[in-house]
C-alpha cells in the first residue's frame, strides 16, 4: 500500500504573484475530519480487515489446492485489493490535508491518529502477500493462467521479487508496526521542523519557500542575502538535521540487514524493479558527462555574468539583461494545456480536470509542505497535485511537471490498487515529458534572440538540476549510508560530503562558499525516500529518448505513449520500453538523453558566437 507518495518536482521554488490561486477541494475523499463518511470508512476498514483475517490466514495453501484455485485465490485477491484501496483512500485524506499546513496541531494529530490506525489494520494484512509467496510457484501460476485470478497475474509475478528479502509473518508485523514510532515519526520531524523554520531576509522573517525563490531573483544582494539566510538558519538546526539523517540511515541499514540487501541502495532498487547495474550504468554516464554539461554550462554563464566563476548564490540567478517574466495562473494554465493539446487531445482533456475540478492547490501559504508533488490516491478517486505557485517560467515547468504526473496517474488507475503505483523509474516519465512538451511550445513562442536563450538557458539549467544534480544526490546518499554503517556521522562529517560531491558535479565555475555545507539539510528527498533521487536521472533520460522518437515519427507515437502509462505497475519498464525500440539496459542508452542536454548547451554556445 502507497500511504503517501509525495514526488516532489526537482526544479526549485520560483517567485511571488500577487492573485487569487486555486485551492484543493478534497471533499471528494472526504467531506471533513469530523464527516460521517469517514467515521464510517474507519469502522468499516477495522471490521473487513477482521474478517479477511478470519477468512484466509493460513488458508491460502489450502486454497491453492483445490480445482477452481482460480476464483477462490481470485476472490481473496479481489477483497485484498478492495482493502488496500479503502486504506488508501484514508491515509491520502489525512496526509493531503497535514501537507496544506504541517505546523496546525489540529492536522498533525489527525494525521497522526489516522496513520496509526491504518498502519494497525495493514499490519493484520501483511500475512496475504507472505503466505502467496510461500505457495508453490507452479501452481500459484497454473491457477493465475485462468480468469479471475489471471487479472492478477502481473501483480503476483512482480511480488515474487520480494521473496528472498522477506521475513516471518511476526517480524514483519513488528517492523510494520514500529515504523509509526521510527521513520515515520523521524520523518514527521523533519517535515514539521522546515515548516516551521523561519530565515531572516530583508529584515522579514520568511519561510523555506520565498527564501529559495530569492535564490533566484534577478538583484545580487537579494540572492547572495538569501543564500547566506539559509546557511545561518540551516546551521543553528543541524544538530537536528544531523540526528535525523543518522537515525533514519542507521533504521535502513537494520533492516537491511535483517533482510539480506547488501548495497545501501539495493532495497530502493527492488522496489523501482530496477537492475543495480542500470543505476550503476547511469551514474558512471553521468559522472563522465560532467566535463561536457554542468562544467561548461557553468563555464559559459559565469562569461555572461562577466566572472571567472559564479558564487553559488548564482548558480540559479536569470541571465542579466534578461526581462523578468511573470505568468498569471491563466497564463500558465492555459500554456500547459495548449502544449498538451499539440501532443494529443486525450492529455489536455484529463489535465483540464485538474483545473475544473479543484485538484490543485497552488498558492504559498505559511505551513504548506515545500515545493511540489502529485498525490495519486487511490483508483476509486483521483489524484491531487500541489504547487507553490509564484509566476515564473520554472513555475509554468513545474505546473507541467506535476499535471504530467497527474495525467499517469488517472491514465493507471484503471489496473487496480495493487498495479496503478508504477515504479519510481517509471513515475519520472509523463511527468518530464509534460515538461519538454511545454518548453517545446514556450520556445516556439519566443519572441526575439534575448528570450529564446533564456528559455534554453532555464531549460539546460532544470535539466542539469534533473540529471547531474540529482545524481549528485545520489552519490551524496551513497556515501552518507555507507559512512553510517561505521558509526554515527557528525554535522561536519556530511557536511564534508555534501561538499565533496557538490563540487565534482558543479565543476570549477562555481564556487562553494561558506554556508553551502549546509545545503544538504533541507532536501526532502533524503529523508522521506532513500535513493529515490536516481529516478528524475532515468526519467529525464529515458523522456530525452522518448521524445527523440517522437520527433522522428509522431505516426502511432501517442497510442504507444498512452498504452505506456495506462499499464502502471503492471509490466516491468524494459518490456515497456520496447515498442519504441529502447532498450535502458544497453549502457549506450544513456548517452542519447544527455546528448540533448549537449546539445542544448552547443546551441546556446552557437548564439554567443553568432
Amino acid at each position: 500500500m502507497r500511504l503517501f507518495l509525495i514526488a516532489h518536482s526537482p526544479a526549485e521554488a520560483a517567485a511571488g504573484h500577487a492573485e487569487t490561486l486555486p485551492e484543493w477541494n478534497l471533499a471528494d475523499l472526504y467531506e471533513g475530519t469530523a464527516s460521517d463518511r469517514l467515521k464510517a470508512d474507519l469502522a468499516r476498514m477495522a471490521e473487513d480487515v477482521a474478517r479477511f483475517g478470519a477468512d484466509y490466514r493460513g488458508k491460502l495453501a489450502g486454497l491453492a489446492g483445490m480445482p477452481d484455485a482460480s476464483a477462490k485465490i481470485g476472490e481473496a485477491v479481489a477483497r485484498y485489493e478492495a482493502l488496500q484501496d479503502l486504506l488508501g483512500r484514508l491515509m491520502s485524506y489525512a496526509g493531503l490535508l497535514y501537507s496544506g499546513d504541517t505546523t496546525d496541531p489540529a492536522r498533525a494529530k489527525f494525521y497522526g491518529d489516522v496513520q496509526e490506525k491504518v498502519t494497525n489494520a495493514s499490519a493484520q494484512l501483511l500475512f496475504f502477500q507472505l503466505e502467496l509467496n510461500r505457495l508453490d510457484d507452479a501452481a500459484l501460476m497454473a491457477a493465475a493462467s485462468t480468469a479471475p485470478l489471471s487479472r492478477w497475474k502481473p501483480w503476483l509475478e512482480d511480488i515474487r521479487k520480494e521473496k528472498p528479502y522477506e521475513l516471518d509473518d511476526k517480524l514483519e508485523e513488528l517492523f510494520h508496526e514500529k515504523y509509526i514510532s521510527g521513520a515515520a515519526a523521524w520523518n514527521r520531524l523533519f517535515d514539521e521542523t522546515i515548516a516551521s523554520l523561519r530565515f531572516k531576509v530583508g529584515g522579514q522573517d520568511l519561510a523555506i519557500e520565498p527564501v529559495l525563490n530569492l535564490m533566484q531573483d534577478s538583484k545580487e544582494e537579494k540572492r547572495r542575502e538569501a543564500a547566506q539566510a539559509i546557511g545561518v538558519t540551516l546551521k543553528a538546526n543541524l544538530r537536528t538535521f544531523s540526528l535525523i539523517t543518522n537515525t533514519l540511515a542507521k533504521d535502513k541499514e537494520i533492516s537491511d540487514r535483517w533482510r539480506g540487501f547488501q548495497d545501501v541502495a539495493d532495497s530502493r532498487h527492488l522496489s523501482n524493479r530496477v537492475e543495480r547495474e542500470v543505476v550503476e550504468a547511469l551514474a558512471k554516464a553521468v559522472a563522465d558527462a560532467h566535463p561536457r554539461l554542468s562544467h561548461r554550462y557553468y563555464k559559459l554563464k559565469a562569461k555572461w555574468f562577466g566572472k571567472d566563476a559564479l558564487d553559488y548564490w548564482d548558480r540559479s540567478a536569470p541571465l542579466p539583461e534578461t526581462p523578468s517574466k511573470r505568468y498569471s495562473w491563466e497564463e500558465a494554465r492555459g500554456i500547459v494545456l495548449s502544449a498538451y493539446q499539440g501532443f494529443a487531445p486525450r492529455m489536455a482533456e484529463i489535465a483540464g480536470d485538474f483545473f475544473d475540478k479543484r485538484w490543485i492547490d497552488a498558492p504559498v501559504r505559511p505551513g504548506k509542505a515545500p515545493g511540489a508533488f502529485s498525490h495519486p490516491t487511490v483508483p476509486s478517486a483521483h489524484p491531487y497535485v500541489l504547487l507553490n505557485y509564484q509566476g515564473k517560467t520554472r513555475d509554468v515547468m513545474t505546473l507541467a511537471h506535476e499535471l504530467g504526473h497527474g495525467v499517469h496517474q488517472v491514465l493507471a488507475a484503471r489496473q487496480g490498487a495493487l498495479m496503478a503505483p508504477t515504479p519510481l523509474t517509471l513515475a519520472e516519465t509523463a511527468s518530464v515529458f509534460g515538461e519538454m512538451l511545454t518548453f517545446r511550445a514556450l520556445l516556439a513562442q519566443a519572441p526575439d534572440k534575448v528570450q529564446r536563450r533564456a528559455l534554453l538557458a532555464s531549460k539546460v539549467e532544470d535539466m542539469i538540476n534533473t540529471v547531474v544534480r540529482q545524481m549528485a544526490f545520489y552519490a551524496f546518499e551513497r556515501k552518507v549510508h555507507a559512512e553510517r554503517r561505521n558509526g554515527e556521522l557528525t554535522a561536519d562529517q556530511i557536511c564534508d560530503i555534501w561538499m565533496s560531491v557538490q563540487g565534482d558535479s558543479l565543476g570549477p565555475s562555481i564556487r562553494l562558499g561558506q554556508g553551502y555545507e549546509t545545503f544538504w539539510a533541507y532536501i526532502p528527498h533524503f529523508i522521506h525516500s532513500p535513493f529515490y533521487v536516481y529516478a528524475y536521472a532515468f526519467g529525464d533520460c529515458l523522456v530525452n529518448s522518448l521524445y527523440g522518437v517522437y520527433s522522428q515519427a509522431h505516426e502511432g507515437f501517442a497510442e504507444r505513449y498512452f498504452a505506456l502509462l495506462e499499464a502502471g505497475g503492471a509490466k516491468p519498464y524494459n518490456e515497456l520500453l520496447q515498442p519504441f525500440g529502447l532498450d535502458a539496459r544497453d549502457p549506450a542508452f544513456w548517452n542519447i538523453g544527455l546528448d540533448m542536454i549537449d546539445g542544448l548547451i552547443s546551441e546556446l554556445e552557437a548564439m554567443e558566437e553568432a
